[in-house]
């Protein structure tokens, strides 16, 4: 097993993306840490990953939730050898129509709680521990309506090499993995109508050299390979998973 007596945290690993690596990090040995804010999603996730999980509601927005949830896994757990911090939303409105409330909430979320849960999850991390945070194809491309979003998830993957210059002489690698188009949940969080998102999804398939939406499961096997010793000279990297989107 590739992540065998490994301690993991996943952050947003109540749904698409983050559950699906939760639930493939325990499949290869780990004991998992997933955290959320939505308390059904919670306990729903608790119940797929059964006791040996554990679920935290922690609102990565906050700082100083994010502080006591790692002294929280410090404390039952020892240390924390793998952080996939993946928590992220977004809100569609054309560039005339944003509003600092906006740019306020998905930079705080976006990039504000992943760069406070590298830095309040690194001095836990043992030489050969591994961060790997989610970017995406809009970090590549220019779409009309998500400028907020894609601007906090450029953000990150410029976060991913400077943080990974620090902590190497630490022996701790960190890298990006990066969604194209995928059917997870997130995509009803941009405040789209369904005839929008509808319309939206077509066209973005049909962009896709593949011809298709990509599934969660294929970010997290991407997304494993970056946590696992498969990927131990690897850091500072994205890797790229959107059916060619931004590729071809």
């Amino acid at each position: 097993m590739k992540l065998k007596n490994k301690v993991a945290l996943v952050t947003g690993g109540t749904s698409g993306i983050g559950l699906e690596a939760a639930k493939l990090f325990q499949k290869e040995g780990a004991t998992v840490i997933v955290t959320g804010t939505t308390q059904s999603r919670l306990d729903e996730a608790a119940r797929i990953l059964g006791d040996s999980a554990i679920a935290l509601k922690v609102d990565s927005r906050d700082p100083a939730q994010i502080d006591r949830a790692i002294v929280d896994i410090v404390e039952s757990h020892g240390r924390i050898d793998i952080v996939f911090a993946n928590a992220g939303a977004g809100q569609a409105a054309p560039l005339e129509a944003v509003t600092p409330e906006q740019i306020e909430a998905q930079f705080s979320l976006n990039f504000n709680g992943v760069f406070f849960t590298i830095q309040k999850a690194a001095p836990h991390l043992p030489k050969g521990g591994a961060i790997v945070v989610t970017t995406s194809f809009l970090n590549e491309t220019g779409t009309p309506g998500l400028s907020i979003l894609s601007a906090t998830k450029a953000a990150l993957r410029s976060l991913v090499r400077t943080a990974g210059a620090e902590l190497a002489p630490r022996g701790i690698r960190i890298n990006a993995v990066s969604p194209g188009p995928i059917a997870t949940p997130f995509h009803t969080k941009l405040g789209l109508s369904d005839k929008e998102l509808a319309d939206a999804g077509a066209a973005i398939e049909a962009a896709v050299p593949l011809k298709r939406f990509g599934e969660a499961q294929e970010v997290a096997r991407a997304a494993l390979f970056l946590a696992s010793e498969d990927a131990s000279f690897v850091t500072g990297t994205e890797v790229v998973v959107d059916g060619g989107l931004t590729q071809l």
